[in-house]
């Protein structure tokens, strides 16, 4: 069954209307996004290759985790989803530090018409154990934990996925 999504209004609020995830692309409805920076005590994030099968930005690099928020869920249970399906890491509500809320309208890539709020999170974690992570094979190709070089060498190249104020945000912490 594909997965539902509550449609949102400009503004950010629920409209009342459930859509399929094809059909809120498809019609280019407003809806969630989460995006989860996972980083260790040392300054290193954990970065994620996307798999070159996805629709969008395959092969980019980009943050740990970045998902839809399912109908009816929470950016923080869905925050706390993602992370567990795309790179296999439990993680807990109080884990997670709210950084931001943005939106970019209109974006389109193929025949997928992107109108969504992001709702931006750091979780902090002593260590990072690379064997540990276990990624979902259709969404990520790879991952590395990357230092504060690394990361802004990617971002110059342009080999990551265009989330301009995340990364503003993460560089930040980073320094």
């Amino acid at each position: 069954m594909e997965e539902l999504i509550d449609v949102l209004n400009e503004d950010g609020t629920k409209t009342g209307e459930v859509v399929t995830r094809k059909e809120v692309h498809e019609r280019g409805l407003w809806h969630r996004i989460v995006v989860i920076a996972v980083i260790d005590k040392e300054g290193h994030l954990l970065m994620q290759q996307r798999s070159k099968y996805v629709k969008t930005n395959p092969e980019k690099w980009d943050v740990s985790v970045a998902g839809h928020v399912s109908a009816g869920q929470t950016s923080m249970g869905a925050a706390i989803r993602e992370v567990k399906e795309e790179i296999g890491l439990e993680i807990k509500q109080e884990e997670l530090t709210y950084i931001t809320t943005y939106s970019e309208p209109t974006r389109r890539q193929g025949d997928i018409i992107d109108n969504q709020f992001f709702d931006f999170y750091i979780v902090i974690k002593p260590k990072i154990e690379i064997e540990s992570i276990h990624i979902q094979e259709s969404e990520v190709e790879n991952v590395k934990l990357c230092d504060l070089e690394e990361v802004k060498d990617k971002l110059e190249n342009n080999m990551v996925v265009k989330r301009d104020i995340v990364y503003k945000e993460i560089l930040q912490y980073l320094k």
